[in-house]
């Protein structure tokens, strides 16, 4: 009879492991460089282009790489909107688009609690070869490792991808007057996360998903992008002020442009939160020139990832953010100095 939960057996190195790999990880996610079981995957670098629509001249007019890692812990492992799976593929993806680049490759790496279910983690799994299968991301290694504890698990990750955008991004592009963009309501991630633990029912659902169709759609385009910020932990305040130190600009924020959901403002406005702290897994800043601002948000307002996007500032040569409230005062917006809630992410 097949074992229905993990055991430390599962991280032996012997048939219980081999049987694992084979009937949830490989079954799942194989290709054509997990299918050879090596301890790396070896790839050209034609690999890296294949299927993108440029000339041999062009792709040696863009010759870097984007490389990022990221670990993810959220607990609970399953929620609405997602689970650790989707957040891991999503979260990694969304890491190398933030640079301009077409993700491609991905490895993994499972720390699996013992008596996490086996029901369970196919259903993680299934959920990153979905998103996989939508990105056009391949996950090319992996590695599983158990340990003692009380049913959870942990990904690690890493993400590779060809940097192929016309204009390139970094926070030093930004430039005074420029104008920041957000793709949609803030807060939902955390605000889904803390109900559950919490035991409020809602209709809050986490965010989290990958950003390839909004983002390359802006970026094929030829728009003048500036820099792209996912939001994730410290919200849209800890993004904006990293932003503007790399920068050595300041920002001015409209809050009434900012764009929260009912439920996530109710649930803030009972706990004392601020959605402008909060972590966020499928909503990204955009800092556009200005005069490009109205074409990037009819880009970004196609695509259900990024409905909802809208202009929220601009980029100022003053230090610093500064929040005009809605009620017709002004205070700077700082980053929190402490992480919201524990396992967002």
């Amino acid at each position: 009879m097949p074992d229905t939960v993990i055991q430390l057996s599962h991280g032996g190195g012997g048939g219980a492991t081999a049987q694992l790999i084979q009937s949830v990880f490989t079954s799942r996610l194989g290709n054509r460089y997990l299918r050879r079981q090596e301890d790396a995957a070896v790839f050209s670098i034609t690999d890296l282009w294949s299927g993108m629509s440029h000339s041999k001249s062009d792709l040696l007019q863009h010759e870097h790489l984007a490389l990022t890692t990221d670990s993810f812990v959220i607990s609970p492992l399953f929620f609405p909107g997602g689970d650790i799976g989707r957040l891991a593929i999503s979260g990694t993806v969304n890491d190398l688009l933030m640079m301009g680049a077409r993700p491609r490759y991905l490895t993994a790496g499972f720390i699996l609690e013992e008596g996490l279910l086996i029901a369970d983690l196919e259903r993680i799994v299934d959920s990153m070869a979905q998103v996989a299968a939508q990105t056009g991301i391949e996950l090319v290694a992996a590695d599983t490792k158990v340990v003692e504890g009380k049913g959870g698990m942990m990904i690690n990750t890493t993400g590779l991808g060809v940097v192929d955008c016309q204009n390139p991004l970094g926070a030093d592009q930004a430039r005074p007057g420029d104008a920041i963009l957000v793709s949609g309501p803030l807060g939902d991630h955390q605000a889904c996360i803390m109900s559950q633990r919490m035991g409020v029912h809602n209709a809050i659902l986490s965010d989290v998903t990958p950003l390839h169709r909004p983002v390359r759609a802006l970026l094929d385009q030829g728009l003048p992008v500036h820099c792209l910020r996912d939001i994730t932990r410290g919200g849209l305040a800890t993004v904006l002020n990293e932003l503007v130190q790399s920068s050595d600009c300041g920002a001015e924020l409209d809050e009434a442009a900012i764009p929260v959901h009912h439920e996530t403002q109710a649930l803030c406005a009972v706990l004392g939160l601020d959605p402008l702290n909060m972590a966020n897994e499928g909503k990204f800043v955009a800092i556009v020139a200005q005069e490009a601002a109205t074409a990037a948000l009819n880009s970004l307002n196609q695509f259900p990832e990024s409905a909802g996007a809208i202009q929220i500032g601009q980029i100022t040569s003053d230090k610093g953010i500064v929040l005009r409230t809605q009620i017709g005062g002004r205070r700077l917006l700082t980053t929190p100095w402490y992480e919201g809630l524990p396992r967002i992410c």
